[in-house]
């Protein structure tokens, strides 16, 4: 009977050890696939997502307070453009008006296209961060930071499947490009054609009604829900801004548009044109965030370095391709080509910085938080660019600019506290189902 058990120790042949040598192999080629992207240096890429080891016992704290630091990020490029947009306000209505140099499409070229110069700018600040690395290093964690970033913002994927990380992204980005920065330069473009058809009230007040477009548009391409407290928010923004534009009643001056019955058809005509550039400024905000952003979930610095790079893109698209009208608005006398000279040229080279420092900044700012948010946060310059021109030419703010600055200031923190909210509750899911990016990553 005991002859007949089958022997206790191990074959000595060697095949016993096959699973555990397959085993070690399989582990071997998991650990060669995780420094794939590793640079020469052996240091881990920029583009790297890290899972966290060590799941929080609470993920209402750890949401919290990745909301707090995504929101005091864009804190800061919110104050940036809103500084930067008064500057460029204040200077171009200068050049036009003191300094007589108005044309309109070829600043709308100019500004537009200086934004060409976000990522280089965006690009030195970032060696400086990085001055240890060899150039070679640098460029090529660089480069591989933003292919990584757009085959997010592509597949809408926090961490990339194999499918989507093995397809190029320039296609998907330079169609994205075309179609958004053609919304931006329709929208632009139709404030300065409505100028001289409307009153500034009118241009005023419809324009900046982006905000309620904006929303909007966000419910069917964002998947925004339709909240009260959101509705109630940009209503009380859009109220304010009616109240800034047509509180003084007779005291606002007119333009060419509305000046006597004769003119009621270019007011109408300018209304309707202006009113199509604010329904496409608010789709050209959602357009951003929906084809242009990463998803949800990404570290607030590859959102700041991918928002600045897509400016960048807008930039070089304006400068390769919109100069086409350029030669048309001469030769038919619309607008004359002319290049400013002393005083004009410098105040315009201030104006364009400035432009471009507030897109980037808001461009971030969109991409950080909502484009209804940031959208609301633009109407608060109405408000500071009265107080400049108080302390600038010394008229005094009229009841109409300072309850309307009130209830815009007012409705923009409703909406910041209501985004936040909900930005906290989108965090904390993704945090639970293991979605987020570490900081470190970028």
């Amino acid at each position: 009977m005991a002859s007949n058990r089958p022997p206790l120790h191990r074959p000595t042949d060697g095949r016993s050890q096959q699973p555990l040598l397959k085993e070690n192999h399989h582990r071997r080629s998991r650990s060669h696939s995780s420094f794939v992207n590793a640079d020469a240096e052996g240091q881990p890429m920029l583009h790297e997502t890290r899972r966290p080891t060590i799941r929080s016992k609470s993920p209402e704290h750890d949401a919290a307070r990745a909301t707090r630091k995504k929101y005091l990020v864009a804190s800061g490029f919110l104050l940036l453009s809103l500084v930067s947009f008064v500057v460029q306000t204040e200077t171009a209505s200068y050049i036009q008006n003191e300094l007589h140099w108005k044309k309109p499409y070829c600043m709308l070229y100019m500004t537009h296209g200086s934004w060409s110069f976000l990522w280089l700018v965006q690009l030195g600040i970032l060696r400086l961060q990085k001055r240890k690395l060899t150039w070679d290093a640098f460029w090529r964690r660089h480069v591989f930071f933003l292919r990584t970033t757009a085959q997010m913002v592509e597949s809408q994927e926090v961490h990339l499947t194999a499918r989507a990380s093995n397809r190029s992204p320039v296609r998907y980005m330079l169609t994205t490009t075309a179609f958004v920065t053609t919304a931006l330069t329709v929208a632009g473009g139709s404030w300065y054609v409505a100028v001289n058809m409307t009153t500034p009230s009118d241009l005023t007040a419809i324009y900046n009604c982006s905000a309620f477009f904006a929303y909007a548009f966000s419910i069917p391409l964002l998947n925004e829900k339709l909240r009260v407290d959101k509705v109630f928010s940009v209503a009380v923004a859009t109220i304010g801004v009616m109240v800034v534009a047509y509180g003084d009643g007779a005291n606002k001056k007119t333009s060419k548009g509305g000046t006597d019955d004769s003119g009621a058809q270019n007011r109408l005509l300018g209304n309707i044109v202006i009113g199509v550039g604010s329904i496409l400024y608010g789709l050209y905000e959602v357009l951003y965030k929906r084809f242009a952003c990463p998803p949800e979930g990404t570290s607030p610095g590859r959102g700041t370095i991918f928002a600045n790079t897509f400016g960048s893109l807008i930039g070089v698209f304006t400068l390769l391709v919109l100069w086409i009208p350029l030669p048309f608005l001469h030769w038919t006398g619309w607008e004359t080509f002319e290049w400013p000279t002393g005083e004009a040229g410098w105040m315009l080279l201030i104006s364009v910085g400035a432009n471009a420092t507030f897109s980037g900044s808001f461009l971030v700012l969109i991409s950080l938080t909502s484009p209804v948010l940031s959208s609301v946060a633009a109407l608060l310059t109405i408000f500071l660019v009265a107080l400049v021109d108080w302390f600038r030419t010394g008229d005094s703010l009229s009841m109409a600019s300072i309850i309307g600055g009130i209830l815009i200031t007012v409705a923009f923190f409703m909406l910041s506290f209501s985004t936040y909210r909900e930005m906290n509750e989108e965090r904390r899911k993704h945090l639970e189902n293991d979605e987020l990016e570490s900081d470190s990553d970028a």
